[in-house]
């Protein structure tokens, strides 16, 4: 029996660089100033779910919400052994918090359908929030198993998942279909492929296509996605008008979660002491830390 794995998948900016600068007026990060990478947890959902697919066969879907340029995600998903990308982006969707996030994915899935697991990492580097995996499987009304640090068995339409918890382990019986959130260090990702880089590398979007399209009046847009899809290169869009949602559910509007000031905080020390490069000079250092029991 093969089985079908839908991973939710997030370019996030470099947190490392954050700081009060890249925030905007209403709280949410300027994605734009910062350089934007794979969040690592998600990349570690994929590769779990391709082992399934090596395992049992089948096929993995990759999807992520997020601006245009988060279609680089998706084509990093092809390298590693995605079948599938699905691009979730609308300007109508900026601002999401997680409870607006979980809805559209939610309703993409839907859209997709025909699943048996939904793999995600337990939380992305710019939100540390761990919440959308878990609302997305409330919003589908599916089982969910958080924390997972490994499918140890898959029969029929039952899964057995170790979950870490504090202070050890549970195994876990879920039945299919079931939303999987994955710990960063579960599986060791696996590298690209090269051959499937250079065969997906130039993979596009429809939104990248109507660009390709604006620049060449040579070129009609349903011709360039018509050619994309039978070359497998074309990696499906969906905005707001697509999953016919509720607006009201969908970016700020639909998040109740607010910023309300961001600063950037400095650490410095009040006071300090010079200490002479002497040999009475470290010597009074070593006895001031055994005095402060620092060490000693």
């Amino acid at each position: 029996m093969s089985y079908k794995s839908i991973v939710l998948v997030k370019q996030v900016p470099d947190t490392a660089n954050i700081s009060g600068q890249v925030m905007k007026e209403d709280g949410t990060v300027n994605r734009a100033l910062l350089p934007a990478i794979f969040n690592h947890e998600d990349r570690v959902a994929l590769e779990m779910a391709l082992q399934i697919k090596d395992n049992f066969g089948g096929e993995v879907a990759a999807v992520t919400m997020g601006p245009p340029r988060a279609s680089d995600v998706l084509r990093e998903c092809l390298f590693m052994g995605a079948d599938d990308a699905y691009l979730i982006s609308d300007r109508k969707f900026a601002g999401a918090d997680t409870l607006a996030t979980s809805y559209v994915l939610s309703e993409a899935i839907k859209k997709i359908g025909d699943y048996d697991f939904i793999f995600a990492g337990r939380q992305a580097i710019d939100g540390d929030t761990a919440q959308v995996g878990p609302q997305t499987a409330e919003k589908l009304g599916i089982p969910q198993v958080t924390y997972a640090q490994e499918i140890l068995n898959i029969n029929g339409k039952k899964a057995v998942i170790k979950k870490k918890i504090e202070g050890g382990y549970e195994i876990l019986e879920a039945a299919l279909p079931v939303l999987v959130t994955v710990l960063k260090d579960a599986v060791f990702p696996r590298p690209y492929k090269a051959k499937r880089v250079m065969s997906y590398k130039n993979a596009k979007t429809l939104l990248e296509l109507e660009k390709l399209a604006e620049g060449n009046s040579l070129l009609y847009i349903d011709q360039l996605k018509h050619e994309y899809i039978s070359k497998h290169l074309y990696i499906n869009t969906m905005t707001m008008d697509d999953l016919k949602l509720d607006a009201d559910r969908c970016g700020v509007a639909g998040s109740p979660t607010k910023v309300h000031k961001i600063e950037s905080v400095v650490l410095a020390g009040n006071k300090h002491e010079h200490i002479e490069p002497t040999k009475t000079g470290i010597g009074a250092l070593i006895d001031k830390l055994m005095e402060d029991h620092i060490f000693g």
